[in-house]
């Protein structure tokens, strides 16, 4: 069976870890959402590789150890986010494999030993796998956000889709930290033509692509995405299901922001 990609939001950092409370409140949904995710696959997969919108590196990297730390790359929560753990196992393997099928497409690429896991990988990771019971390997957004180049990089990970192999994109649909200190209750009708534009062509196999090489021309774009590195985990997985049908597999709001989630392929 073919594994789905999937394109996840990650949230508030370490919200979902915060005592009940309003911050938490905000992304009850979400973390609804990620909790339920494993049980809702149709097969389990032998191991996930994560790109995340909080590593951007030179070429292609992947982080190749055999038991990542974690990368606290937050600040101003409270002591014990800081003492979060998550000991899933790194799969070198795999990351050996990723790194061969880059190859095998021409794009250059390296490996990292070291790294930890940011909070991109960790924190709804954390949520969606409380186990830590799958391996995983985390890939970097290449430098320049190019794109054509994350779509093409996607492309070339499609073989391990049909190896067990689950690939999560995690980032935000809207990532405009100014716009989330506005009151949430006065809407936000930018983000929400951006969110409804992005639904609309994720669902369509035959331009999905062309839609999100040109996305700045999208209506609020620049306003839902003032930077892009938390849209372009979505250009690597919808890249790996080239000519798939794409659906919205998760809406909701924070902040009185929309935020979206998809999943390419079916079950």
């Amino acid at each position: 069976m073919m594994q789905p990609t999937y394109f996840i939001n990650h949230g508030g950092g370490p919200c979902f870890f915060l005592k009940p409370g309003p911050m938490r409140s905000t992304w009850h949904d979400l973390e609804t959402y990620l909790q339920g995710f494993i049980g809702r696959l149709a097969e389990r997969p032998s191991a996930i590789v994560v790109v995340s919108g909080h590593w951007e590196a030179s070429k292609p990297t992947v982080n190749a150890g055999a038991r990542p730390s974690l990368l606290f790359d937050y600040a101003g929560f409270p002591d014990y986010t800081y003492a979060l753990t998550w000991p899933a196992p790194g799969e070198p393997r795999l990351a050996a494999r990723v790194r061969a099928l880059l190859g095998d497409a021409g794009i250059d690429s390296a490996e990292d030993l070291t790294r930890g896991w940011d909070h991109g990988v960790f924190i709804p990771m954390k949520v969606l796998l409380p186990d830590a019971d799958i391996p995983v390997v985390q890939l970097s957004l290449q430098r320049g956000l190019d794109p054509a180049q994350h779509l093409a990089i996607g492309r070339a990970l499609t073989p391990l889709r049909s190896e067990g192999v689950l690939i999560i994109g995690s980032g935000q649909t809207y990532h405009n930290m100014q716009g989330f200190s506005v009151g949430t209750s006065q809407g936000d009708p930018k983000a929400e033509a951006f969110d409804t534009w992005l639904r609309l062509q994720m669902a369509s196999s035959s331009t999905r692509e062309s839609a999100l090489t040109h996305w700045e021309q999208a209506p609020g774009a620049r306003h839902a995405q003032p930077h892009e590195d938390h849209l372009l985990p979505l250009m690597v997985v919808a890249g790996a299901a080239p000519g798939e049908q794409g659906h919205v597999d998760f809406l909701g709001h924070a902040l009185g922001k929309p935020i979206s989630g998809f999943r390419f392929g079916n079950f």
